[in-house]
């Protein structure tokens, strides 16, 4: 559980009710995140893509029942989401710029990903994740950037907890051989 889980939750429940001030609170405490974890699978992208997924979001708030946690893993479903579709968009439209590389999926040790991201810049951390296996690297961006538990991480890739762990762990032990290299 993260700190500001209770304030999410309560921000959520405050949202639901009418509060448009409190989804702005939810807003805030989610969308750092999300856009982290966007930018890791459409690249510059991300932010066109989050406000596709916050139009989804506020839409269907009303229908979201949980608490802090499980609101963080279903605004990071919609966003994965949102995310795929624009990737397919892109197949079927060519695009004359280079994409980013694709979703990742390995979630891993707090400690040994905070030790890799804070040995670098953001845009450095993701080049790096962008380069691990597609399963690997978003396993790691719903672990380290959203923030997510492997049990929610797994549901939002639609993998069992087991695979979504493993991955996450050769992600991270890929990515601390090349930062000691």
């Amino acid at each position: 559980m993260r700190p500001d889980d209770a304030a999410l939750q309560h921000a959520v429940e405050r949202a639901q009710a009418g509060d448009d001030e409190a989804f702005a609170d939810a807003y805030r405490i989610v969308q750092p995140g999300m856009l982290g974890y966007l930018r890791g699978l459409v690249g510059e992208s991300a932010e066109d893509v989050a406000s596709d997924a916050w139009l989804e979001i506020a839409r269907d708030l009303g229908r979201f029942r949980g608490d802090g946690a499980g609101f963080r893993g279903w605004t990071a479903t919609i966003a994965r989401h949102r995310a795929l579709d624009h990737l397919r968009r892109l197949r079927s439209r060519p695009s004359t710029t280079p994409l980013e590389p694709g979703v990742l999926d390995v979630p891993a040790p707090r400690e040994t990903a905070g030790e890799a991201l804070e040995a670098m810049s953001t845009a450095e951390a993701l080049a790096l994740v962008a380069g691990l296996p597609r399963d690997q690297a978003e396993a790691v961006l719903l672990r380290v950037v959203v923030g997510l538990d492997g049990p929610a991480a797994a549901r939002v890739l639609g993998k069992r907890v087991g695979a979504v762990r493993s991955a996450a762990h050769r992600g991270l032990r890929r990515l601390a051989k090349e930062l000691k290299g």
